[in-house]
């Protein structure tokens, strides 16, 4: 058995252990403030600027230990609450067994670590970047939409999500869905690759609710089609809108560090980000 133990940090706060193996390529079992976490690929630590890199099959994770693992028992939650998400494909392979895990485990580390108050301007500092979807437990509807109307990702259309990110400014109240989708086309036709992205104003409701307001959408054709220029489609006036879709929504952050946020929305959504 194999051992790191980060330097200059306690060795409560962070042990990543794993079973030695002859194959660099295999696939290793790694267990962090007694998480286990499957089918890994590897657990990097960069002295450079003592960030964890933690990679499995399905997700990419990386995280702050000097920021993220000061108390033991939130950091121990927060990791399983990452274990429990992981090589889910954002969601859409969770099973009714993964959503129950996922949200105790979401539960246990909002209750560890307590109320998020964004009304503090270092909490709401927080928010600022750009932010990696690793989890929605609205994708198992396994629609685009969540539990919202939207397309199907399946064999009724040749869709595939790729990368979903939030991007926020809190200066300039911005706040943009950023969605990567692939469209099939036929043989011998290539799919069309392109980005959406979502722009939203935000604002605080609250000390930890925050109401978004849709703008416009945004569409960017990428990969062999780049070379087009981007299409926007503009916001439909309130009085043509259906009265379920005001352009508007809100969601609760029921956890966040630097590099980690868990956030519930208006419909239930338990969300899942980390920083990108």
């Amino acid at each position: 058995m194999a051992s790191l133990i980060l330097s200059n940090l306690p060795s409560s706060h962070l042990s990543l252990s794993y079973p030695s193996t002859s194959s660099s390529s295999s696939s290793r079992e790694f267990h962090c403030f007694g998480q286990k976490f499957q089918s890994l690929k590897w657990v990097q630590f960069s002295k450079r600027n003592r960030r964890i890199s933690i990679v499995s099959q399905k997700m990419s994770i990386d995280l702050d230990p000097v920021s993220s693992f000061l108390d033991p028992s939130v950091s121990s939650l927060k990791l399983k609450l990452l274990s429990a998400v992981s090589g889910l494909n954002r969601g859409l392979a969770a099973s009714e067994d993964d959503l129950r895990k996922a949200d105790e485990a979401a539960k246990e580390l909002e209750a560890s670590a307590g109320p998020v108050d964004l009304s503090i301007k270092d909490e709401l500092d927080k928010l600022q970047g750009r932010w990696k979807l690793i989890y929605s437990s609205a994708f198992s509807s396994r629609t685009l939409g969540g539990s919202r109307p939207g397309p199907p990702t399946g064999r009724l259309l040749p869709i595939t999500l790729g990368q979903v990110f939030q991007r926020i400014d809190v200066v300039s109240k911005d706040f943009d869905n950023i969605v990567d989708i692939e469209l099939g086309a036929p043989w011998p036709f290539p799919p069309l690759e392109l980005t959406a992205t979502l722009a939203h104003k935000f604002e605080l409701e609250g000390t930890s609710k925050i109401k978004i307001i849709f703008e416009k959408t945004t569409v960017k054709t990428t990969g062999n089609f780049s070379q087009l220029p981007p299409l926007d489609i503009p916001r439909i006036p309130d009085s043509l809108r259906p009265s379920s879709n005001t352009g508007s929504g809100d969601f609760e952050v029921t956890y966040m560090d630097s590099d980690t946020r868990v956030t519930r929305g208006d419909r239930g959504e338990l969300r899942v980000f980390v920083i990108a």
